[in-house]
């Protein structure tokens, strides 16, 4: 079982690798604003919860895939709790 703070650092950790480019140095914490900020596109959403899917082998459903749900690395724990990831 996974706790928050740990899959918390694998989001995080794969938005810096993955966007570094988009990032463009900037540093992400928990609550950093990723869509509402421009930081993550629509594009990059979509591999971002392709991510999601295999890492935690989760399906998230496309309406809970919504702009708020992954706006920030708390609410994409928050999301992953709601279906079931443990």
């Amino acid at each position: 079982m996974a706790d928050d703070q740990q899959i918390a650092r694998t989001i995080r950790d794969y938005i810096t690798r993955e966007y570094a480019d988009a990032l463009q140095g900037a540093l992400i914490d928990a609550s950093t604003p990723l869509i509402s900020s421009g930081l993550i596109d629509s594009l990059s959403m979509v591999s971002l919860k392709m991510f999601l899917d295999q890492t935690y082998r989760v399906r998230i459903p496309d309406a809970e895939a919504s702009a708020e749900a992954f706006d920030s690395v708390n609410s994409l724990v928050a999301l992953l709790r709601r279906l079931g990831v443990r």
